[in-house]
């Protein structure tokens, strides 16, 4: 199979969708691989260093959409260069379609594009490979820069996250004990942060503790125990999700009168729409907002900030997937691999995700009847 890597054009992302040992074992494999030339070099893999393990360095993005039949790429491209795609062309991204003007999907569905998003790949036993790669990294940076962002030079109140002899930690508070969630109470507690997690699954609290200790308390995500958390949080982090749907709202702007000045909202959740009303995507060129007196960080891709460690982490996850689809073809693959299947969005010209296809209208295949 032809096999393309085009280099990111969303601002500030650093990654690259495989590392030179990934494209090692592609070429091994019998595929041929298109890099974009550039491609890796921000996440520190140079052109000669894909050369070396068997691919072919080209000019342009358009010279690997010419030539691949399947095209990895870290995030998806804007609705309005979708028509850049061949028609069955399958591409590998972070599409997270739930998000997604319907006008787009139309025109995936119109083009035949089979577009897999790496964040809902998801195992039998629930184990979603990318996205718990992505979300450990993410929760161990936001520990890292929210300590910077409660510093009066970024604009907080000058707390140190980790207190001193004498002095109080800052009280960090999670809500969302999934993956990332867990990364960073871990992190946060063993540098010495106050850490409180709220989430509504008696059972993902359980797991949390069993992962960090008991030391970290936790609480049921109710409205009054989210104020409640807010009027005491130096640093609330927003890790909720939903897999492959929206996420739900959950902090109320009228609740950010509960907070104290200067105090931190960082919103990991903004790829799929964030769950603080206040919220909307920045990047590291602009990344703060104020709202009310309130420190709003919104990231979405924030383990770009990270590109090299990411991309081996993605590498790493992602590379079963794309093995599977180069040496068996998409037909097979789909209906192969059920972690395939559910990673899948669109196939053959149809939806193939249930809720998706119902909410946007748009026509549904199960795939796995096939």
């Amino acid at each position: 199979m032809d096999i393309g890597l085009v280099k990111d054009r969303r601002p500030l992302e650093h990654r690259v969708g495989l590392t030179p040992g990934g494209v090692r074992l592609m070429t091994e494999h019998g595929h041929r691989v298109y890099v974009q030339d550039g491609a890796g070099i921000e996440a520190g893999f140079g052109n000669r260093t894909y050369e070396n393990v068997g691919a072919t360095v080209v000019y342009s993005e358009d010279d690997v959409l010419f030539r691949s039949e399947l095209v990895i790429r870290v995030s998806p491209p804007p609705p309005a260069e979708i028509h850049r795609f061949q028609e069955g062309q399958i591409v590998v991204s972070s599409w997270h379609l739930a998000l997604a003007p319907a006008d787009a999907i139309a025109s995936l569905l119109d083009r035949k594009v089979a577009t897999v998003g790496v964040e809902i790949i998801e195992e039998d036993d629930g184990h979603a490979p990318v996205l718990e790669a992505m979300s450990e990294i993410a929760g161990r940076l936001a520990v890292i820069i929210g300590s910077g962002l409660l510093l009066n030079e970024f604009g907080g109140k000058g707390l140190l996250i980790c207190g001193s002899p004498g002095i109080p930690p800052a009280s960090m508070v999670i809500l969302g004990a999934g993956t990332l969630g867990r990364a960073a109470a871990r992190y946060a507690q063993g540098i010495g942060a106050h850490v409180v997690v709220l989430d509504r699954d008696i059972d993902a609290m359980r797991k949390l503790q069993d992962h960090v200790g008991y030391d970290v308390p936790t609480m049921v995500a109710t409205p009054a125990h989210i104020e409640k958390a807010l009027a005491f949080a130096d640093l609330f982090l927003c890790a909720v999700a939903v897999h492959g749907e929206k996420t739900p709202m959950l902090v109320t702007r009228e609740m950010l009168k509960h907070m104290k000045p200067r105090s931190v909202i960082m919103d990991l959740s903004i790829d799929q729409g964030g769950c603080c009303e206040t919220s909307r995507p920045t990047d590291f060129s602009n990344p703060t907002f104020m709202v009310d007196d309130i420190i709003h960080f919104c990231v979405p891709n924030l383990p770009s900030s990270a590109s090299r460690a990411s991309t081996r982490a993605l590498t790493n996850s992602i590379l079963p997937y794309i093995t599977c689809i180069a040496d068996q073809g998409f037909d097979a693959a789909i209906r192969s691999n059920s972690a395939i299947r559910r990673g899948t969005y669109t196939y053959d010209g149809h939806c193939v995700r249930r809720h998706l296809a119902e909410e946007l209208g748009v026509p549904y295949l199960d795939v796995s009847a096939g």
